[in-house]
């Protein structure tokens, strides 16, 4: 997960300094110590850290923080401030022109993940009611069109190509095409090295002076630590990049890559990539980064996954049913079908509060094709009324779904607190509030996973 390391150390100090009650100036320096080397060992620039610590503990050793009741939680919360500081304080947006198209021109190392998470963008452009178009400009990379056209059809978004011309006559006709078939949103896939250039920037540059983007979106990848940090003022220097797209961050357990960038560059970071599918894509918020790294969970980007994959109608439907309590096991299946949408699973666990300390190796995707497996395993009638499943039953259906008996009553059990748990809750709070209930029918489902974990797959 991102920024496990991090997050583990600096909890521990947090933990020590809880522990101690009332705090001295001494006190918060070893703290500061212990978070100075958390912050190198995650990779993030010197200067960053020194800087970082040193305000931390400017404010840590006043006397509101020396006097109060709970002097540990102020020194998180200046911490937390602090971190929210360093990765620009708020999100921030597209340079949307007032009169479209919008150009983004897409740059990076080759192997950044860069037409990946073009079409990524696509996607999240396409999801807001805008009408993208990916422009492949890569004529060097043997198959990068191709890979473009595929990626481009998964996120359902038109790729305009001219074969491998030159790069800049394709991005110039890119442009009267989009304003012809009004298309508001121009994404420009680059060509990428896979080592900084004069070639490679001087055709950057032609097309920058052609196209005239209103956004020069730097994709880097996360993995690399501070390379991507020392790519990223490379690149601004010379082509003066507006944002940065970080890829892979759900693979960086470290993450000094995220919270050395701005600071280094000067540049925010506007996107993150964390996972490998199209959707497993979010925009940066920094306050709620700092709030996973010191593990306080992500809530409302969970919310805005849930609501992302979440049909209304769908969700109105289901709302009603858990009202009136005739929620099946159809409908749990389909619920869990919603949930695998959203992402890893421990990408979702991540976001929950306290989710840094559950044991990544404890989390596995494979539960939900163990609940998957034991809910086909039952009849039509068996979905519709748990309740008439006898032993000779649960037998049946353990056999059929390659599990235990055990693991059928677990499952049966859950299922029917859940049943018990709605019908308490009453009519009057789920017509309450809307979204409540789009969010209660994308969500209420998630501890169905407990399951054992699956034995490994034989090969």
């Amino acid at each position: 997960m991102a920024f496990e390391g991090l997050s583990d150390k600096l909890n521990n100090v947090f933990r020590r300094l809880k522990s101690r009650g009332r705090l001295t100036e001494s006190d918060v320096k070893e703290a500061m110590r212990e978070v100075r080397l958390a912050l190198l060992e995650a990779d993030v620039s010197y200067k960053v850290v020194k800087d970082f610590v040193a305000k931390v503990s400017e404010r840590a050793v006043g006397e509101d923080v020396l006097t109060s009741l709970t002097p540990a939680q102020m020194v998180i919360k200046i911490v937390n401030e602090e971190l929210c500081s360093l990765m620009g304080n708020a999100n921030e947006r597209i340079n949307m022109p007032s009169k479209p198209p919008c150009i983004i021109m897409m740059c990076g190392l080759q192997g950044s993940g860069k037409t990946t998470h073009a079409a990524k963008l696509a996607k999240y452009f396409k999801k807001n009611e805008n009408r993208p178009l990916l422009f492949a400009c890569d004529v060097y990379r043997p198959a990068a069109i191709s890979q473009l056209q595929v990626v481009g059809e998964k996120a359902g978004v038109k790729v305009f190509e001219m074969g491998q011309i030159n790069p800049v006559t394709i991005a110039k006709q890119s442009i009267k095409y989009a304003k012809d078939y009004g298309h508001d949103i121009v994404i420009i896939d680059t060509a990428g090295r896979l080592h900084i250039d004069t070639e490679l920037m001087d055709e950057l540059k032609n097309i920058k002076a052609e196209t005239s983007p209103h956004e020069i979106m730097l994709v880097v990848d996360a993995m690399t630590g501070q390379d991507a940090v020392n790519v990223a003022k490379a690149f601004d220097d010379a082509l003066g990049i507006t944002s940065v797209l970080m890829s892979k961050l759900d693979s960086d357990t470290r993450g000094g890559a995220a919270l050395s960038v701005l600071a280094v560059t000067g540049k925010p970071i506007k996107f993150v990539g964390m996972g490998e599918k199209l959707d497993d894509f979010e925009q940066f918020h920094p306050e709620r980064m700092a709030s996973r790294i010191l593990g306080m969970g992500d809530v409302l980007t969970l919310i805005e996954k849930a609501e992302n994959v979440v049909d209304q109608k769908e969700a109105e439907r289901l709302t009603k049913k858990l009202q009136d309590n005739t929620f099946d096991m159809n409908d749990l299946l389909d619920q869990l079908r919603q949930i695998q949408k959203m992402g890893p699973l421990k990408n979702i666990v991540a976001m929950l509060p306290g989710g840094d300390k559950i044991d990544e190796a404890d989390i596995d995707d494979r539960q939900f094709l163990r609940i998957e497996a034991v809910i086909t395993s039952m009849t039509p009638a068996e979905r519709a009324k748990p309740s008439i499943i006898t032993p000779s039953r649960k037998r049946r259906i353990a056999k059929g779904s390659g599990t235990k008996v055990e693991d059928v009553n677990r499952l049966l059990r859950q299922f029917d607190q859940m049943q018990q748990l709605m019908k308490k809750l009453g009519k009057n709070n789920f017509r309450s509030n809307k979204r409540m209930k789009k969010r209660l029918a994308g969500m209420n489902l998630s501890d169905m996973g407990n399951l054992p974990p699956m034995p490994p797959v034989k090969k």
